[in-house]
C-alpha cells in the first residue's frame, strides 16, 4: 500500500509529459498486471513490454474497468474513439519510471531497509530474518524471489507508513542491473550471503559478479558477511571502510564468533559477541546452508537492536521454507495451494493471483490465519477484506484473534477458529467436494497440519512441476519466432507425463495458441477441466466423431477415406467441423502422399463443411545433422504441396512443419505456427540451446528402510544384486510399476541422495528399488532425487539406450503430480 500521490506529483518525478485530461485522482495503487486490479479509480496502470506481453495492449480493457491513469511509452496513442477519456503520463522508458516512483517511495520509509544480496540463500535469509524481527517489529519483506529489475520496485510499493522495518533482496544476472536496484533500495544495513556459480553465464568472471553485487552496499551504514568467504571478505575489506563491516566467523577474533553442536535433528549455536557476553541459540537445523544462513540471521538482528532472548523466540518458529506457491491434490477431486510459509499482505496477493489462474473449480476456499506484526492491523484487514470479494473468494476459514475483524464484512460462508488445534477439531474432508482450496498463514500457527489432512492420500513418489520452468522454456522457443508465428503446444501422453489439464492451464494463462493432443478423449478430459484453446487431436477415429463435435475439437486428416468418413457424418449431422491436412513428406508414417493431391483437392471443393484450419508434415530427422537434406527436401515437398492445396481454396488455413528439434535447427522454416514439443519440457534434443532451457521436472521418493549387509550378501530377485564390501543398502519406494525403467537395474542407474549419487543393486521390483548407499550416511525417510537437479533425463537415457521421451511418458498415473511456482 503506497503512500498516496496526485497525478502532478507523479509527472513531476518521473519527469513525464501528461495528456487528456488530468482529473483530481489520489494514485494509491500501481499495476503492472491487468488481471489484479482492486481499486481502478485510484490505480495508475504501467505499461511494460515483456516476453510474453506489452502492456499497452491492454488500455482499452482497462479503461473499461474504471482506470484512468496510465504511465505509457512516448509513442503511444489510443484509438481515436477513446482520445481524452483517460490521462496518460508519457515517458521514454517506462520500466525507468517505474523504479523512479519506487526510489521516491523509498524515501519515504523512515526506518531501517536491509539488502540481502549473494549467490543462494537470498531468499530464505530474507524470509528468515522476517520471522525472527517480527517478534518486535512490522516488518515489511519483498514477497517470494522478487528482487529483479521489476520485483524490487513492486516491493517497495509494499511498504506502508505502520511498517517499522523492511526487508529485500536484490539479485542479478548481468552486469550494469545493480546500481539501479541500488538506487531504489538504499539499504542502511547489507547481508552478502555467499558467493558461487548461480546466474554465473551473464558475468565474465566470479570476481566480475563479486564486484556488481558488492554495489548493493555503496550507501550502506553496515554490511553483514562471513570471514569464511574469502572472496568476499577480501574484497570487502579492500573496498569499504572497517567501521562498516561486521563480519562473523567460525573462529574467533570476528565481530561475532560462533561455535555450532550439530545434533540428530537440530543444533546449538554459541555465539560470542564483541563484548565477550556468551549466549546460545537452539535452532532446528543440522544441514550446513541452514546454519549459515541463520547466522546471518542472528547477527542482522542483534545490530538491529534485539536482544538474543527475543531473537531465540523468533527462531523457535523456523522451518525449512519451501519458497514455493504449490498445488497439490486434494481430497475429494479437490485441488489445494500450500502457501504456508506465508504471512504477509503481499504475498496474501501473489496466492490469490495463483488461485485466479487455475482451471475452475466449484468454490474458492480460502484458509488463513491472523497476519502477524502487519502495523495498523484496520486497515490490513481492510485491504484482506476488498481481496476477498475481488478475488471472489466462497468460503473463509480464518484462525487466529485479530482476522476476527472481517466477520460478517463479506456476503460468504465463513468460520473462525481462536487456535489450528480449534480448526482440526472441527475440520471434515468430507465438505469439500471439488474445491480450490488457499493455505496459507504464519509459521507459529502450523497449517502444514491442515494440508495434510486435506491432501489426497496416494502414493508417496511424487513427480513434482516447476511452472516457472516451463514459462522460461516456452518464452524461450518464442523469442526465436517471429511475432506473427503462433506455438502449438504438444500435450499429448498426459503432457509428456507432467498430467496435461495443469499444464494446459498454465499454457492457456501464456496465450499459446493451440494445444495437440494423441486422442479424441484426451482432448475431452481438457474440455471438461475448462481449457478453452483450440485443441487439434492427431490420432482421432470414427466412433470419436460425435464427442469431436461436442466438445469442438479439431481433428487431423490423413488420408482420402478418413476425408470421406469424416465428411459424410458432417453432411448427416449438418454441423461444420474445422481440420487438420497431415502431408506425408517423408516421415511414412500417417498423411497424404503427393499422389493422392488431385484426389484430395476434389473432397476438399466438394465438402465445404470440413474447413481446412491447417496444413502440416511431421519432420524425421530434424534433430540429427546427418539427415539435412533429407529435411530440406521435406521442406521442398511440404511447399509444393501447400501450393497445389491453396490455389484451391479461397482462404489461407495455417501452415506448420516444425517440432522443438526444427525450431532450434530451421528458424527460417517457422511458416504461420510451430509445434513445441519436448523442448518446453526442458529437453533440447539438438544439444544446441541447453543453457538456456530449464527442467520442469523432478522425480522423488522417499527411502523405507536401510539395511547393514555384508560382502558378498545378494539383494533382490535371481540374487542379481551382490554387495561388493560391507556395508549399506537402501529400499526407495519407487519401483517399474511406477516407470522407473526395470533396464536401470543392477547399476545402470542411480539416484541422488543428499547431493551424492547411490548406484541401483540388484533387478528393479514392481514397487521398489534397491540402492547401495554404503558410506553416505543415510536414514529412513530421507528424500530421494530420481531425476531433476543433478540428474539429467538425457544422461539416463543414454544410459539404457532410450530416448528422454520414453522416460517422461513411463511415469506412472498413480505417482502424485504436484505443480509449484518458485
Amino acid at each position: 500500500m503506497m503512500q498516496n500521490l496526485s497525478l502532478d506529483q507523479l509527472v513531476g518525478l518521473v519527469h513525464a509529459e501528461k495528456h487528456g485530461p488530468l482529473d483530481d485522482i489520489e494514485i494509491s495503487q500501481i499495476a503492472i498486471d491487468s488481471r489484479n486490479i482492486l481499486q481502478p479509480e485510484n490505480t495508475l496502470f504501467v505499461a511494460l513490454k515483456g516476453a510474453k506481453f506489452d502492456g499497452h495492449e491492454f488500455i482499452p480493457e482497462l479503461m473499461d474497468q474504471g482506470v484512468k491513469a496510465f504511465l505509457v511509452r512516448d509513442d503511444f496513442e489510443l484509438p481515436f474513439s477513446l482520445t481524452g477519456q483517460a490521462c496518460l503520463i508519457k515517458v521514454k522508458n517506462t520500466l525507468k519510471a517505474l523504479q523512479e516512483l519506487a526510489a521516491y517511495q523509498r524515501t519515504l520509509f523512515k526506518g531501517p531497509l536491509v539488502g540481502i544480496t549473494g549467490s543462494n540463500g537470498k531468499t530464505i535469509v530474507k524470509e528468515w530474518l522476517g520471522q525472527v524481527l517480527s517478534q518486535k517489529f512490522a516488518v515489511a519483506k519483498s514477497p517470494k524471489s522478487y528482487n529483479s529489475q521489476v520485483g524490487v520496485p513492486l516491493s517497495l510499493f509494499g511498504i506502508d507508513p505502520g511498517h517499522q522495518v523492511a526487508v529485500m533482496e536484490a539479485g542479478i544476472s548481468k552486469p550494469n542491473e545493480m546500481e539501479t536496484l541500488t538506487a531504489m533500495l538504499m539499504p542502511q544495513l547489507g547481508i552478502f550471503t555467499n558467493i558461487g556459480t548461480a546466474h554465473e553465464e551473464g558475468f565474465e568472471s566470479m570476481q566480475q559478479k563479486l564486484e556488481e553485487k558488492a554495489k548493493l552496499f555503496v550507501y550502506s551504514d553496515f554490511i553483514i558477511f562471513r570471514k569464511e568467504h574469502i572472496l568476499i571478505s577480501d574484497y570487502l575489506k579492500k573496498n569499504f571502510p572497517s567501521d562498516r563491516l561486521i563480519e562473523w566467523s567460525d573462529n574467533i577474533g570476528s565481530d561475532y564468533s560462533f561455535t555450532v553442536k550439530k545434533e540428530e535433528q537440530s543444533s546449538k549455536i554459541l555465539l560470542m559477541r564483541p563484548d565477550l557476553r556468551v549466549f546460545t541459540f537452539q535452532v532446528p537445523f543440522s544441514d550446513e546452508a541452514s546454519l549459515e544462513n541463520i547466522r546471518h540471521v542472528i547477527t542482522a538482528a542483534l545490530t538491529l537492536g534485539m536482544e538474543p532472548q527475543a531473537i531465540q523466540e523468533g527462531l523457535k518458529h523456523l522451518k525449512a521454507i519451501d519458497m514455493r506457491l504449490t498445488l497439490k491434490p486434494g481430497c475429494n477431486e479437490s485441488l489445494i495451494i500450500d502457501d504456508t510459509y506465508n504471512n504477509d499482505l503481499a504475498g496474501l496477493r501473489l496466492a490469490l493471483d495463483f488461485m485466479a489462474a487455475q482451471r475452475p473449480k466449484k468454490r474458492k476456499v480460502l484458509i488463513i490465519s491472523d497476519l502477524l506484526q502487519v502495523g495498523n492491523t484496520t486497515q490490513v484487514y481492510a485491504e484482506v477484506g476488498r481481496l476477498l470479494e475481488f478475488y471472489g473468494i466462497d468460503y473463509l476459514i480464518a484462525v487466529g484473534e485479530d482476522i476476527q475483524r472481517l466477520k460478517g464484512e463479506n456476503p460468504i460462508q465463513q468460520e473462525f477458529y481462536s487456535s489450528t488445534e480449534e480448526l482440526l477439531q472441527n475440520l471434515q474432508t468430507d465438505v469439500f467436494d471439488n474445491d480450490l482450496i488457499l493455505v496459507t498463514g504464519a509459521r507459529k500457527f502450523g497449517f502444514e497440519a491442515i494440508v495434510n489432512r486435506l491432501q489426497q492420500r496416494i502414493h508417496g513418489t511424487t513427480l513434482e512441476i516447476n511452472l516457472n520452468s516451463l514459462t522460461n522454456n516456452y518464452n524461450f522457443y518464442k523469442s526465436r519466432l517471429k511475432p506473427q508465428t503462433k506455438i502449438m503446444v504438444m500435450v499429448k501422453a498426459f503432457a509428456y507425463g507432467g498430467g496435461a489439464s495443469e499444464i494446459a492451464n498454465h499454457l492457456q494463462q501464456l496465450k499459446a495458441d493451440y494445444l495437440a493432443v494423441a486422442y479424441t478423449d484426451e482432448g475431452v478430459a481438457l474440455r471438461e477441466e475448462g481449457i478453452r484453446l483450440p485443441i487439434m487431436v492427431l490420432n482421432p477415429v470414427q466412433e470419436s466423431f460425435i464427442h469431436l463435435k461436442a466438445y469442438q475439437l479439431e481433428p487431423v486428416v490423413y488420408s482420402p477415406g478418413f476425408f470421406r468418413e469424416l465428411a459424410k457424418f458432417c453432411e448427416v449431422q449438418q454441423t461444420h467441423m474445422k481440420v487438420h491436412l497431415d502431408l506425408d513428406t517423408g516421415m511414412h508414417r500417417l498423411g497424404f502422399e503427393e499422389t493422392h493431391m488431385d484426389e484430395l483437392i476434389g473432397l476438399i471443393k466438394a465438402n465445404p463443411q470440413l474447413e481446412i484450419a491447417s496444413l502440416y508434415t511431421h519432420l524425421a530427422a530434424a534433430d540429427e545433422s546427418e539427415h539435412e537434406n533429407y529435411t530440406r527436401d521435406q521442406f521442398q515437398a511440404f511447399d509444393q504441396m501447400c501450393a497445389k492445396i491453396m490455389e484451391n481454396l479461397a482462404y489461407k488455413p495455417i501452415r506448420h512443419a516444425l517440432n522443438s528439434a526444427g525450431i532450434a535447427k530451421y528458424p527460417e522454416h517457422q511458416y504461420d505456427m510451430v509445434r513445441l514439443g519436448i523442448g518446453l519440457y526442458g529437453i533440447e534434443v539438438t544439444g544446441k540451446y541447453d543453457k538456456q532451457l530449464k527442467p520442469i521436472s523432478t522425480l522423488k521418493t522417499t527411502i523405507s528402510q536401510v539395511k547393514n549387509l555384508k560382502k558378498g550378501q545378494t539383494i533382490g530377485y535371481s540374487r542379481k544384486g551382490i554387495m561388493p564390501e560391507d556395508g549399506q543398502i537402501a529400499t526407495i519406494a519407487l519401483g517399474y510399476a511406477d516407470g522407473y525403467d526395470r533396464r536401470f537395474s543392477n547399476g545402470r542407474g542411480y539416484v541422488l541422495i543428499n547431493g551424492k549419487k547411490a548406484p541401483v543393486i540388484g533387478n528393479v521390483c514392481m514397487d521398489m528399488t534397491m540402492i547401495n548407499v554404503s558410506g553416505l550416511n543415510v536414514k529412513e525417510g530421507d528424500e530421494v532425487i530420481i531425476y531433476g537437479p543433478g540428474i539429467s533425463l538425457k544422461e539416463l537415457a543414454e544410459r539404457i539406450g532410450t530416448i528422454p521421451y520414453e522416460l517422461l511418458t513411463n511415469i506412472s498415473s498413480r505417482v502424485k503430480r504436484v505443480y509449484y511456482l518458485d
